[in-house]
Parts: structure tokens; C-alpha cells; sequence
């Protein structure tokens, strides 16, 4: 990739006339992704995309432009453009001198996805494929994906920071459709993470495959749920996607900013039960949201964002940390060389209590037991969120019974949070891409289970 004197005059024309703060973003990425479908392998899609992305900061306001020729005269013609929109002059000459940052953590990867031969990624999804239909007649779709992508950035900017960072990246999806009649039920699982192929020495595909189908059969068999206000029991193994949803991008500073969030002017506040402490933390080893360095050259790190119930902090890009008068809390991500930098959320989860799952179970006469939690959606400016419930139980007298389907959880984010009476010990994460403006990276998100003493759970009525 480019070098600190090539950058440094980059960020010198950038700023030519006039700015506050600029960066440079180049990206190498070598993706790989196979699609199988109805038993053979529908899709392989591989190949090579870099580029450069060029953005100047003016008045609390940023210009971008990003290229995929980069040639010497093209990157600087690119920035002569993009420091147009700083309107004056510079105050002197401009000065710069970049230094190699260092990482606050460092990450082994193993296997580096184009040291495994294409025919031994192909087997693992055919393995998977044969293993689920072996299953039953009542399977009608298998659906396999795998992917692999090394993403290696360059970043500079002008308060004198230069790094670099290889991201490695391995995914493996399952989504199985199973019918009985007029009865359609589907079951999903998903693997991966910041880990090579060695991802796939540690957890057996077939495996996860078989888990996905066995959801989807067992879920043929269950009864409609009756909906109504009751305990709701959230697994450890349903991941963090409520944490993620119900308060995490709530906590992302430009939303905040903004006044689009519930959580907006709330530092030091109470907004959750004091067994309530959320986390956003990049340095987390394997993990599918973690970096050396975010897409801004700041160094991940691990954020406290509500502590005991307390709001504690938010999620930083450079930009959001300049208007409050903080430092970046190393969040600015970015897509591609395409998009600018925002602030998005890393590994974000709730921390471990002091219960303990089979306690909290015992404690609830009657209720729901969510085991794997679906899409869902939230607004962030009151807070109310549903979620769906791919895979729940009945909770009778303390023991989890059967299975139910049709189940949505509907609620407001804080009022749910203050509400949780009982955090465990266990710490269960699941995977997923984020959207937000145009934009999808990826995270991963967790929580313990817990017990929630009344939400709506929708159903029949």
C-alpha cells in the first residue's frame, strides 16, 4: 500500500485551501463468496477491489471523494478538489510530519483464507448440504453460503497519525426452509468472525448446519403462541441483538447529536437497572467486529457505555468527538473506500451478572423462553422496538416445555432495561453486518440470559 511521504503530500493539497482537519483512506480487499443452492453450488464470486477515499473537515462539515484509479496525478487531483471545499486560505504553509502509529492490540490469524484450496471451501458446504437433507422428507430448501474476504487499509490524517491494518474475515450461513402442509417454518445459524480458515478446525459445519434444520422441523410441530403481557426469558444463545438494537445505536454519538436518540443529553443519567452495564469493546480477539484501527486511524479500544444503569459514554467518530470536546473512541467505520466514516457500533454487549441460567428459569411460573432471536426494528428516537422470536418455549412452573411459534416481543428500550430484574453469568454472542446510511459493516453483539418481568409478546389473541 502507500507510504507516509506519498500520504503527507496527499493531505498537504487537501488542505491547500484552508480545512481543519483531513484524512486518506486506501483499501485492498480480495473477497471470496460461494452460494449452494437446491443441492449444487449456485454461485463463486471472487476477485479484487481498491481504491482511495479523500475527505477534508471545514466548519464542522466534511467534503469526501473517493477513486478507484490510483495513479499519482489521480489521488492528486482528488484532493485539489476535495480541499475546495474548504473556502479561504491556510493560515501559512502547511506542515506536516506522519508517524507509524502502534495498535493497542494485535490479532493471529492462523490460516489466511487463500492458503486453503477453493475444492476443500466447496466440500465443507456440500458436507452440510447432504448431512441436513439425510434429515427428512420435510425439508424443501437448503441454503449455504461461505465467505472470505482480506481487507488490508492505509490511513493518514493530518494531526500526524499513519497505520495500517489486514482484516480477515471468514463466514459460514446456513437458512433451512421446512414445510408440513400449508405450514412453513424456516432455521438459520450463522458462524464467523476477525479469524481465518481455521475458523472451521474449531466448529464443525455440519453441525451448525444440522442445528439450523433441526429448528426449522421442530418449529413445524409448534403451537401458536397466545400473546399477551408476561416474564419473557431472553437465552444467552439468542446473542445480543436487543442490547445491539434496543439501546446500542441509541449510543452512537452522531445519533445523539442529532436528537435522534432517547438517549440524547443523558450522560450520568439512570436509564437502565444497576445490573445493567453495556460495552463496546474492538479489541476483542476472533471477534467479527473487531480492528487494529478504525477506518479513521484511531486505535480500537473498549468503551464502557452505561455502567450500573448510568450512561457513562457514546460511541465517537473524530468528527462527533470534535464537537463534544472528546477524544474519538476509536468508532469511525466505514463500508468501503466509498463511504465517508460514522459512528458504529464494534462488539457490543451486555455484561455478565451474578445469577445463573438454570435460577433464572426456575423463577418464572409462567412465561416465554426465547432460545434464537430474529430481525427486529427500532426507532431511536422513542426507543420502541419488536423484535421476532424464531425459536421460543414456554416457561411452566420453572422448566422450559414446549415450543411455541408466531412470538414477536414488543416494548421501549429503557423501560425494558430499567424493568430486568436478573442478569447471568453466561455470555452467549451471535454475528451479523449493520446498516445504517447506505452503510453495512460488521459486528457482533452479546448478552447473558436474563429475565425481563413483563414485556408484550405478540401472538394469537
Amino acid at each position: 500500500m502507500f507510504k507516509e511521504n506519498f500520504c503527507n503530500e496527499i493531505l498537504k493539497k487537501a488542505l491547500s485551501k484552508g480545512g481543519e482537519y483531513a484524512d486518506v483512506f486506501f483499501e485492498n480487499k480480495l473477497p471470496l463468496s460461494i452460494h449452494l443452492e437446491d443441492n449444487k453450488i449456485e454461485k463463486i464470486f471472487s476477485g479484487t477491489d481498491k481504491g482511495a477515499g479523500i475527505r477534508v473537515v471545514f466548519n464542522g462539515k466534511s467534503a469526501y471523494a473517493y477513486t478507484n484509479e490510483l495513479t499519482r496525478d489521480s489521488l492528486f487531483e482528488m484532493a485539489l478538489s476535495v480541499s475546495k471545499a474548504a473556502r479561504g486560505e491556510p493560515e501559512g504553509k502547511v506542515h506536516l510530519n506522519l508517524q507509524r502509529l502502534r495498535p493497542h492490540v494485535d490479532f493471529n490469524i492462523l490460516k489466511l483464507p487463500g492458503s486453503t484450496p477453493l475444492a476443500e471451501k466447496l466440500k465443507l458446504l456440500e458436507k452440510a448440504d447432504t448431512t441436513v437433507r439425510k434429515l427428512s422428507s420435510k425439508i424443501r430448501q437448503v441454503s449455504i453460503g461461505y465467505g472470505d474476504v482480506v481487507r488490508t487499509v492505509t490511513i493518514a490524517n493530518s494531526e500526524g497519525g499513519f497505520c495500517e491494518d489486514e482484516r480477515v474475515y471468514s463466514l459460514f450461513a446456513v437458512n433451512v426452509i421446512s414445510a408440513d402442509g400449508d405450514i412453513v417454518q424456516t432455521g438459520s445459524e450463522t458462524l464467523g468472525g476477525f479469524i481465518g480458515f481455521e475458523l472451521f478446525d474449531e466448529e464443525n459445519t455440519e453441525t451448525i448446519a444440522l442445528t439450523a434444520a433441526k429448528r426449522a422441523l421442530m418449529m413445524l410441530k409448534a403451537k401458536k403462541i397466545k400473546g399477551g403481557r408476561m416474564p419473557v426469558v431472553i437465552s444467552s444463545k439468542a446473542g445480543g441483538t436487543m442490547i445491539h438494537e434496543a439501546i446500542g445505536h441509541g449510543l452512537e454519538a452522531d445519533i445523539v447529536q442529532q436528537g435522534l436518540s432517547v438517549y440524547s443529553d443523558k450522560r450520568g443519567e439512570k436509564v437502565a437497572s444497576h445490573l445493567i452495564t453495556v460495552i463496546d469493546d474492538g479489541t476483542m480477539s476472533g471477534k467479527r467486529g473487531s480492528y487494529r484501527f478504525d477506518d479513521e486511524g484511531s486505535p480500537s479500544q473498549k468503551t464502557v457505555l452505561v455502567e450500573r444503569g448510568k450512561i457513562k459514554g457514546y460511541m465517537y467518530d473524530r468528527i462527533t468527538a470534535s464537537k463534544d470536546g472528546v477524544s474519538p473512541t476509536g468508532n469511525g467505520r466505514r463500508e468501503s473506500y466509498r463511504s465517508h466514516p460514522i459512528p458504529r457500533m464494534t462488539n457490543t454487549y451486555l455484561a455478565s451478572g451474578e445469577s445463573s441460567p438454570q435460577e433464572i428459569i426456575r423463577s418464572v411460573p409462567y412465561g416465554l423462553f426465547v432460545k434464537k432471536m430474529g430481525g427486529g426494528q427500532v426507532n431511536t428516537v422513542t426507543g420502541d422496538f419488536v423484535f421476532e422470536v424464531p425459536e421460543g418455549y414456554l416457561l411452566k412452573d420453572g422448566e422450559i416445555t414446549e415450543p411455541v411459534r408466531g412470538a414477536t416481543l414488543t416494548g421501549n428500550g429503557p423501560e425494558i432495561l430499567k424493568s430486568i430484574d436478573m442478569v447471568a453469568s453466561d455470555l452467549g454472542f451471535s454475528i451479523g453486518t449493520c446498516g445504517k446510511d447506505g452503510q453495512g459493516v460488521p459486528v457482533s453483539d452479546a448478552m447473558p440470559t436474563v429475565r425481563i418481568p413483563e414485556i408484550v409478546v405478540g401472538g394469537e389473541t
